[in-house]
């Protein structure tokens, strides 16, 4: 039933054949918190036992109600539902109350006079707060990937079969990706952008820099052309980094109008909000191929929420590539860290789910004496990653590329195996999902044609 196994499909792009989801009654007219599994908190409307309006130590478990048939299934919620509420943050906590709205108001409007220690101030005491926050999980959170597997390892269960075919998430076999992405905020930043380009590409990387068309800083021709000249890519942020993008409606039509204009005449392809404030319902209104403004978990992000994937994801016509470690600005000036450990933590969280490591470094503070030394040892340590763990370190418009072909492979038996069609399917790897001593395992196919040689896909970072 690929109403309720869509998601499913998305990320596996599987044969249906082997996703037969059934719904066990009714959803309850309302929704409500619930837990599936201990490694998955759930938002949306249940069949049977009882939801929360917040989260707490008493959250119903849904994995007990479901029925396993002889071919099928059941299940007490829609998987669909669940997931888009996380992803699009649809869920209590995910959006400002009045009271921060208004008070974020008034700190964008005091904030060109307040000085640099003061900002600061302001923004610990607001860290402060929300560390306290139960979900979404952080460092990292992986529940979308949770439920998906959970659900995957009941449906191999009762196919019969003992595996199930699927198209691997990334191109030659990657492990997993690594994007870089260099947010210009101001002119000091903009003029150390050449320099910071020497560094990414003495370690072989490429980045992204997201450009803020007006008020912050002048943007000529010629500062753009070295970007594209040089292999980096260019994004649009925002349109001048006031904070107030999706403060109205009508106000965001008439802002989204000008930078639609701006990616053009930048030919930039993708979009990142200032301050990762964001409104993805709003999201119709830009004309982009891929948004970058959405945490996996904003526990330490100005806007709460998070959409609790690791994974890109489509919100109508635009990828989103979600922002899944601490920005640099948190990490050295707010939490006061002096090492990469917390990004090396999240990578290895990110990575056991063959995911996507979206990083945002500014040029504006990382050219800082102290700070860059660090930097360079992320670089070198994507790098050796890159070699023993086969990561894909790419840019945000490859990725793009990729995961929309990927969205239209498919799947179809060839005598005993399977064969993948589709455009890109020359760099495509055939994989399959196993059961080992009650958990999911991934596996995939190596070595030229009928030679099959599968390889489990655990290796420790």
């Amino acid at each position: 039933m690929r109403a309720l196994s869509g998601v499913l499909f998305e990320r596996y792009r599987c044969p249906d054949a082997f996703l037969n989801l059934t719904l066990r009654g009714r959803l309850s007219a309302d929704p409500g918190f619930f837990q599936f599994g201990s490694d998955a908190i759930c938002y949306g409307r249940s069949s049977v036992g009882y939801l929360r309006s917040q989260i707490g130590p008493d959250l119903y478990d849904l994995t007990q109600d479901i029925i396993l048939g002889s071919s099928e299934v059941c299940l007490p919620f829609d998987p669909v539902e669940v997931i888009d509420n996380l992803r699009l943050e649809r869920y209590p906590g995910a959006k400002d109350s009045w009271i921060r709205s208004r008070a974020r108001e008034a700190y964008y409007f005091l904030r060109p006079v307040l000085h640099r220690l003061a900002r600061q101030q302001i923004q610990r005491t607001q860290l402060g707060r929300q560390k306290g926050v139960a979900f979404p999980n952080w460092p990292v959170d992986r529940t979308v990937e949770n439920i998906c597997e959970q659900i995957l390892l009941l449906a191999l269960q009762v196919s019969g079969a003992d595996r199930i075919p699927f198209i691997w998430f990334w191109p030659r076999g990657a492990r997993g990706s690594v994007l870089m992405t260099h947010d210009v905020e101001t002119e000091r930043g903009r003029d150390f952008c050449a320099q910071l380009m020497d560094i990414d590409d003495s370690f072989g990387i490429k980045a992204s820099f997201p450009i803020v068309p007006e008020r912050r800083y002048s943007v000529s021709p010629q500062f753009l052309a070295t970007i594209r000249d040089r292999g980096f890519e260019i994004s649009i942020q925002d349109l001048n980094h006031d904070g107030r993008l999706f403060n109205e409606r009508e106000q965001f039509l008439k802002r989204a109008d000008r930078i639609n204009k701006y990616a053009r005449a930048y030919g930039a392809k993708g979009f990142r909000a200032a301050v990762l404030y964001r409104k993805p319902d709003w999201y119709d209104a830009l004309d982009f191929s891929h948004d970058m403004s959405i945490p996996n978990s904003a526990r330490l992000d100005p806007q709460r929420g998070g959409c609790c994937t690791v994974m890109p994801y489509f919100i109508g016509n635009i990828l989103e590539l979600p922002v899944t470690t601490t920005q640099d600005y948190t990490l050295f000036n707010l939490l006061g860290e002096r090492s990469i450990e917390l990004w090396r933590k999240q990578i290895e969280l990110i990575l056991e789910k063959n995911g996507l490591v979206t990083f945002i470094v500014h040029p504006d503070y990382v050219m800082d004496d102290e700070l860059m030394p660090l930097y360079k040892e992320l670089l070198n340590y994507l790098r050796k990653l890159q070699e023993t763990a086969g990561i894909w370190l790419t840019l945000p418009s490859e990725v793009d590329r990729w995961w929309r072909e990927r969205s239209k492979m498919q799947l179809v038996p060839c005598g005993d195996e399977w064969r993948i069609e589709g455009e890109g399917a020359a760099r495509a790897i055939l994989a399959y999902a196993r059961i080992v001593e009650g958990k999911l395992v991934y596996e995939m196919e190596t070595g030229c044609a009928g030679l099959r040689k599968s390889r489990e896909l655990s290796p420790k970072l």
